[in-house]
């Protein structure tokens, strides 16, 4: 498919370069590297974890008849191909979604989200957190993706295309900066950065606390990883004496092989819904059988 991608097999698409017509320019290299590709962990046990947060989120803000706002700073291509031979190296989704996918019934807007993107894109399509607010958010909401990679952000593009979205081939926290506080005002933001990049554990605090303060009504969800290096700990004590009311949550799981430093997956949500916390225990009592 010239110029627009070559098939993946039943709908799923990976697209070939190209710059997105929405992209703002210039573009900043300095905060984030290039070589990160979600591909590789799609489906794992840290997505089960974030994107079943999230769906419930995202489900519980629409059940009010007012207009939000969905912001993600690290959006990825939203779209994968569980069956790539990419995902396939790592067995990461065999140890997860694949494994896990009966804890969640058919009402459960994670569930809903995974089951219509089978049906869309085949049963090894798995969505990303932006297709993930896609499903869920309404025509009234405003979405606001970054991706800076360029070719996650082509694919992004066009796994995008059908849904009222604007992409931003850009880094993460520059627009969230540039959108805080969005319109509507009412709304989340997901931080979801790879922390290939070691002096994110040092910068996001301080990042969230500038972003915080733009936006008080805001849901500002961060994803972090639970390592065997305790890299995260001090950014977390950080977030905890910032922000003091906000929900962390954690779950334990194995390492996806021998010698991998994550041993699990956080949640920091700052504003957090009503009722999150009692959605997070159920997750917790989930991931507690694994062991």
């Amino acid at each position: 498919m010239d110029g627009q991608g070559a098939v993946l097999g039943r709908g799923i698409t990976r697209p070939q370069f190209r710059l997105s017509p929405c992209a703002p320019g210039p573009i900043h290299y300095t905060r984030h590297m290039l070589s990160y590709q979600h591909i590789y962990h799609a489906g794992n046990l840290a997505d089960v974890h974030k994107h079943s947060l999230l769906a419930w989120m995202l489900d519980y803000l629409t059940r009010k008849d007012k207009p939000l706002c969905y912001l993600e700073t690290h959006a990825g291509r939203a779209l994968y191909d569980l069956g790539d031979a990419a995902a396939r190296k790592t067995g990461e989704a065999a140890q997860g979604i694949d494994r896990v996918r009966g804890w969640f019934d058919a009402g459960h807007p994670y569930a809903r989200v995974l089951d219509a993107v089978q049906v869309a894109h085949g049963q090894r399509a798995y969505p990303g957190s932006p297709l993930i607010a896609a499903r869920l958010l309404r025509p009234t909401d405003a979405l606001h993706l970054a991706e800076l990679h360029p070719g996650e952000h082509a694919a992004l593009d066009l796994a995008m295309s059908p849904y009222r979205v604007k992409c931003h081939l850009m880094d993460g926290l520059d627009m969230a900066f540039a959108q805080t506080p969005p319109t509507p005002r009412r709304g989340l933001m997901l931080i979801d950065p790879s922390y290939e990049v070691k002096t994110d554990y040092a910068t996001i605090p301080r990042a969230i606390a500038k972003l915080a303060r733009a936006w008080n009504v805001g849901i500002i969800a961060l994803w972090y990883p639970i390592l065997t290096s305790k890299a995260h700990l001090p950014m977390l004590d950080d977030l905890k004496t910032a922000h003091p009311q906000a929900l962390r949550h954690e779950v334990p799981f194995a390492p996806a092989r021998p010698g991998h430093g994550m041993i699990g997956s956080g949640m920091f949500v700052i504003n957090p819904p009503y009722g999150l916390d009692i959605e997070a225990k159920q997750r917790s009592a989930q991931f507690a059988k694994l062991r």
